[in-house]
C-alpha cells in the first residue's frame, strides 16, 4: 500500500502555523485541531520546519519561559519528508529508525500536500493484513 491510499482516507487537509506565531498559538492550535504536531510554513505550501508536543516538552525541560517565544525558537527545521509513491512499510521504517511520529507529504516538487502520522500507517497496515487474511481464509474454506 502506498502514501497515497492514506492521503486519499483521511483527506490532505494540513495544519500550519507560521514561524513567527508564539507558543501559545501552537498549543491553542494543537488543541483545538487535536493533533500532535503541526507543519511550519509561512505559505501553507512550503515547510520551514515540524513543531510537535516533543519539542515544547524539550524546550520547557531546558526551563525555557516560552509561551510568548515564536514557534522558530522551538521547532525542529531539519524535516524528513516524503512523497505519495512510497510504501507505507517503508515510511514506518524510517520512522521507528529515525524515532520520529509525523511525517509531511509533499509533492515530487517539494510542495506539502498532507501529513501522515505513525497511528496512520499503523491503521492501513492493519487494515492490509485483514483483508490479505480474509482471502486467505476464503481460499482455505472455499478452495481456489
Amino acid at each position: 500500500m502506498l502514501v497515497s491510499a492514506i492521503l486519499a482516507d483521511k483527506g490532505t487537509d494540513v495544519v500550519t502555523v507560521s514561524p513567527q506565531q508564539n507558543v501559545q498559538e501552537l498549543l491553542a492550535l494543537l488543541s483545538q485541531h487535536k493533533v500532535g504536531a503541526l507543519v511550519v510554513s509561512n505559505d501553507g505550501k512550503t515547510i520551514a520546519g515540524i513543531v510537535s508536543e516533543r519539542d515544547i516538552v524539550r524546550a520547557l525541560a531546558a526551563g525555557e519561559s516560552l509561551m510568548s517565544e515564536p514557534v522558530s525558537s522551538i521547532m525542529t527545521s531539519e524535516v524528513f519528508v516524503s512523497t505519495t509513491h512510497v510504501k507505507i512499510d517503508e515510511l514506518m521504517t524510517v520512522m521507528t529508525s529515525r524515532r520520529i511520529r509525523h511525517i509531511p507529504i509533499t509533492t515530487d516538487s517539494g510542495e506539502l500536500i498532507g501529513i501522515v502520522s505513525i497511528g496512520d500507517l499503523v491503521k492501513a497496515r492493519l487494515s492490509e493484513l485483514e483483508t490479505e487474511k480474509a482471502a486467505l481464509v476464503d481460499y482455505i474454506t472455499h478452495g481456489g
